[in-house]
């Protein structure tokens, strides 16, 4: 199927969950390019979840995202209740101007939630020329360094700067050693983790997906390294927005609801204002150097090979997968 057919499918798919059209849309959009570019945990395997959390009033798939505050270089939207994505797409162009005029320009979203792949909201701003940062936080599922119990979410960040000629470099990581969408994956395939992803419940180090979900907890990456970067997004997407910390997140009620209502932090940044018209020059010559290092492959480049074959092969989806998507409704 090519991402367009997909996204079509994915749209009917929402909208019978419960989802307006304009949310149905959005969130299609998301899996399909996500599974396009060969990221599995973030592209058909979360169409399920969306559905079973679209059954109930824990999200609002027909929200209208509010403009909160839209002063200076600070715009502040209210998700209510509904997707990120969405608030996002009503934010982007005022984000876009206010970083036009003074180089710089924050967004901060409040009840909202995440539950996509973040370089989609990032990679768009790197290719009309800006670089651009974006975390989000989630409920509990990582400890925190020394600690045996969850506290973070995983708490990912994406980052994204344009090249001269070349698509823009691109990447997307959690805080946590593993992301919990691929934690799942190897659960679901029979898989072992590395040692050092996560904990069982009783605080133990098990290489088994099984007893980390099962009362267990991911560990952060680089132990106190990623322990500091998920407090720094708690601080960005809980603090500054005036959502919920990742622990304050309660979904008791709510047992067939998978989304977190959180809050994201987004920061773009024009860089002709301080860089002036060679700042793409100079990536190119950090590229080079990185190359002449030996590094040869850079962030979003294994991404965009998968995308470049998807768009003359089509994006390969089982017969299977799509009819338990229509029967999970």
């Amino acid at each position: 199927m090519s991402a367009e057919q997909l996204t079509s499918f994915l749209v009917e798919i929402f909208e019978r969950a419960g989802a307006a059209s304009h949310t149905a849309r959005i969130l299609a959009r998301t899996c399909a390019l996500a599974e396009q570019d060969g990221a599995k945990s973030h592209g058909l395997y979360r169409v399920p979840a969306y559905i079973a959390t679209l059954g109930t009033d824990w999200v609002d798939g027909a929200a209208a995202p509010e403009v909160v505050t839209s002063k200076g270089a600070t715009v502040v939207i209210d998700a209510r209740n509904g997707f990120a994505q969405c608030a996002l797409q009503v934010a982007r162009p005022l984000i876009e101007e206010r970083a036009r005029v003074y180089g710089v320009a924050t967004l901060l979203v409040r009840r909202s939630h995440h539950f996509g792949a973040l370089w989609l909201d990032v990679e768009p701003f790197a290719r009309q020329g800006f670089v651009a940062l974006t975390a989000v936080n989630s409920i509990s599922h990582m400890a925190p360094h020394s600690g045996s119990t969850p506290l973070y979410g995983t708490n990912p960040l994406a980052f994204a700067c344009p090249r001269s000629g070349h698509d823009p470099i691109v990447f997307d990581q959690a805080s946590s050693l593993m992301a919990k969408g691929d934690l799942q994956l190897a659960a679901l395939h029979g898989e072992q983790v590395p040692l050092g992803t996560g904990v069982d419940k009783h605080g133990k180090l098990t290489q088994d997906p099984h007893a980390i979900l099962a009362g267990g907890a991911l560990l952060p990456f680089g132990g106190h390294k990623g322990s500091s970067i998920a407090m720094m997004i708690e601080i960005l997407a809980a603090g500054l927005t005036g959502g919920a910390f990742s622990w304050e997140i309660d979904r008791s009620e709510y047992p067939d609801a998978h989304t977190s209502r959180a809050g994201q932090f987004l920061l773009c940044i024009d860089p002709s204002h301080s860089a002036g018209p060679g700042f793409t020059g100079r990536i190119e010559s950090l590229v080079q150097a990185l190359h002449d290092s030996g590094q040869q492959r850079l962030p979003g480049d294994r991404r965009y090979a998968i995308r470049k074959q998807a768009a003359t092969q089509g994006i390969a989806v089982s017969p299977q997968a799509m009819l338990d998507l229509i029967q999970a409704l």
